[in-house]
This record gives C-alpha cells, sequence and structure tokens, in this order.
C-alpha cells in the first residue's frame, strides 16, 4: 500500500466447506470430503463461493468451517487452482499466493467424558472442539500479500483454567456440582477451533489479522457449557488487545506470554454472538466491540439482509441467513475505514441463486470492510 491512500479490503466468510454439508442421510463422516470435492472441482457449492469471492474480491479473507487435514496445502493449492482461478459466470478469477492453514480443537480427542454421557467416545462431545473428526470446522486465511509465517501466535492449546475469572468453573449440573470433573477442568482448552494472531506485510506496514471461530451458544443444556465457553473466546480478544494484567496470564502455543505487540489489527471471524439478540451471554462481545482500540462504529450492512427479515429492526446487519449479526471485520481505530458491506443479494435478483441456502453455499454471509493505512 502506497501513500496514495489505497485501500485494502479485508473479509470474513463461514463458507460451510465442513464434510457434514456433503453427506448424505445417514452417511457417516470420514473427513475427506472436502478434500475430494476440491481435487474434483466440480462441486456447485465450492463453485458458488468462490465465485462469491470473486465477486467481492478481498485482498485479505478469513474462511471459517474449512475443514483442516493432514494435507492442507493440497487442498489450498487445489481450492485456489480449480475453484478461485476459474472464471465463474464471468467473474474475474482471483489468485491468493499466501495463506495460512493450521490445526485446529474440532475433534481431537480429550481422553474424557466431556459431555457426560458415561462414555468418553474420542470425538464430537468428549473432543476438545465438537467435531467428527480432527480438523472438522477448521480454519483458513488467503491473503495476497506477504504473512509473516515466523511472527504468527497461535492460542490453540491455551488452558480456559487459566484465564482470570473464567466461566469454566461457574458451569453446574443439575446438582449444583461442577458440570466438568476436576481432571477435566485442568485439561480443557479455551478454544473450541484456535485463535490466531497472523501479522500480513502490506508495504511498510503489518496487519495483524486476528482470527477465530467461537463455540455456538447453544446445543447444550441448562448448565450453559457452550454459552460460557462463547463468552470466554471472545473476551480472549478484549484481554489479549488490553495491556498490563489484563493481557499478563495469555500465553501461546510456543510460550511466549502477554497480550498483542502490533499496532494495527482486523479481528475476523464468526463470532456466533451478537450485542442484540440471540442466545449467547451478550456482555463478552459488547466488551470486544466497546474495547478502546477497536473501530465497530462502521458497522457491515446489506439490503438483502434486511429485506430477508423486514420488521426486524437490526436485519440490515445481519450476517446469517438465521437473521443474527454473527460474523465480524473488527478493525483497530489506527485504521481508517473507506467502506464495509455484507455480499447479500435480494431475492429478487439474479445473483440470489448464490446464497439461497446453505447448500447453494451457505448459511453465513462473506462481511467485508476497506480500510487505509495512512490515517
Amino acid at each position: 500500500m502506497s501513500s496514495n491512500s489505497q485501500s485494502v479490503r479485508i473479509a470474513t466468510f463461514n463458507v460451510s466447506m465442513d464434510a457434514t454439508n456433503y453427506l448424505e442421510p445417514g452417511q457417516q463422516a470420514q473427513g475427506d470430503e472436502l478434500s475430494t470435492r476440491l481435487l474434483s472441482g466440480k462441486s456447485q457449492q465450492i463453485s458458488n463461493i468462490a465465485e462469491i469471492i470473486q465477486k467481492t474480491r478481498p485482498e485479505i479473507i478469513l474462511l471459517n468451517e474449512f475443514d483442516y487435514s493432514n494435507q492442507s496445502a493440497t487442498d489450498v493449492h487445489n481450492f485456489i487452482n480449480n475453484y478461485l482461478k476459474i472464471s465463474r459466470n464471468n467473474s474475474k478469477p482471483i489468485d491468493y499466493p499466501y495463506f495460512y492453514s493450521a490445526p485446529v480443537n474440532t475433534g481431537v480427542d480429550s481422553g474424557m467424558d466431556l459431555d457426560g454421557d458415561g462414555v468418553a467416545s474420542g470425538t464430537k462431545g468428549d473432543a476438545f472442539g465438537f467435531g467428527l473428526f480432527p480438523g472438522h470446522y477448521g480454519m483458513l486465511v488467503l491473503s495476497q500479500y506477504p504473512i509473516q509465517f515466523e511472527q504468527i501466535r497461535t492460542f490453540q492449546h491455551f488452558l480456559w483454567k487459566d484465564m482470570p475469572d473464567n466461566l469454566l468453573s461457574s458451569i453446574k449440573g443439575e446438582t449444583a456440582q461442577p458440570y466438568y470433573s476436576q481432571a477435566a477442568q485442568q485439561i480443557l482448552r479455551l478454544s473450541s477451533k484456535s485463535h490466531w494472531d497472523i501479522p500480513i506485510k502490506i508495504d511498510n506496514n503489518t496487519i495483524h489479522v486476528l482470527a477465530s471461530h467461537p463455540t455456538p451458544p447453544v446445543f447444550d443444556g441448562p448448565e450453559n457449557r457452550n454459552g460460557k465457553r462463547n463468552h470466554d473466546e471472545i473476551r480472549f480478544w478484549a484481554d489479549y488487545l488490553s495491556v498490563g494484567e489484563q493481557s499478563a496470564y495469555i500465553y501461546d502455543d510456543k510460550g511466549e506470554l502477554g497480550g498483542f505487540k502490533g499496532e494495527h489489527f482486523v479481528i475476523t471471524g464468526d463470532l456466533n454472538a451478537s450485542p442484540k439478540e440471540g442466545d449467547g451471554i451478550k456482555s463478552g462481545i459488547r466488551r470486544l466491540l466497546s474495547h478502546p482500540l477497536v473501530n465497530d462504529t462502521a458497522v457491515p450492512q446489506s439490503e438483502g439482509g434486511k429485506a430477508n427479515t423486514p420488521n426486524n429492526h437490526y436485519a440490515a446487519e445481519h450476517t446469517a441467513g438465521w437473521a443474527m449479526r454473527a460474523d465480524y471485520v473488527l478493525p483497530s481505530r489506527s485504521l481508517e475505514v473507506k467502506g464495509s458491506g455484507v455480499f447479500w443479494p435480494k431475492s429478487i435478483e439474479p445473483l440470489f441463486r448464490l446464497i439461497k441456502d446453505r447448500k447453494n453455499s451457505s448459511d453465513h454471509r462473506l462481511v467485508w470492510i476497506d480500510i487505509s493505512l495512512t490515517k
């Protein structure tokens, strides 16, 4: 980026490219469902996702629910070469020379009975993050600018118990006893997938992409274990961006202590929380949105979202087909926001075919902002 104030578009998109979107009724996930379709280049759903990315043209994008595997580098190359670099309905092809993908907690066996069904099954409810296999619901960052790989910080293994004033200890069962055993509380990880701090070099500046995908605050019981985890996963970023004791407890997967050490950042991801709607504990997302370093003044909007639920006061800000603001691209106040939006065509528009339902692309929408570093 040069001194002429060229803007950079950064996006987040929960693409629903996880195995369950490709299974027939009664079929069991094997873990290679996405890899197979990326290799073939013939999936209509993935073609539609590629077309959405081609039409919005972000220079940097986080994809949630892009399954991770031991051959993820091959998968990403197949996604780029077999989908993104091929014109879709006359859209201009797009390329990403740089990408980052890494292991996540979903589907990774905890070795314990975490869901209380009496059996340590190894996956799903007993995994560190809900998933049918290791890497299920993974994450991927694509970039047209160089990623500073040696400076990436990941927090996959950070223990939930090590967050001061966490909500883990408040999760109680029906008898008011701790829902999780003391042994489980000692090994539970905070992140249901992972938290990433990815520095990306843009000319003489660096923007840190802070990527995550907190668990949905539902699919649990009266103990609200997912709701409380969602709250603390989001709170992690608010603490990470703070100085002094508020971030001193944090350690990354390499053992480095402390919080954010940069200047510019953009928080990206499906956070599964809204400050105004939904089932989540709203204090977590409100805390992040009101953080003094975070700029939430330009909330991305769409006419399609507004038309989807016309009687909902917040509809223009929605980012998911089930009518809530769940996906975020939150810049630091050190960045100038030049524009923002949500890719959500109205039902009467030709491009509605791309987002009609989850089978067409996803139940979430691509959310973007344009930023400038020459503020």
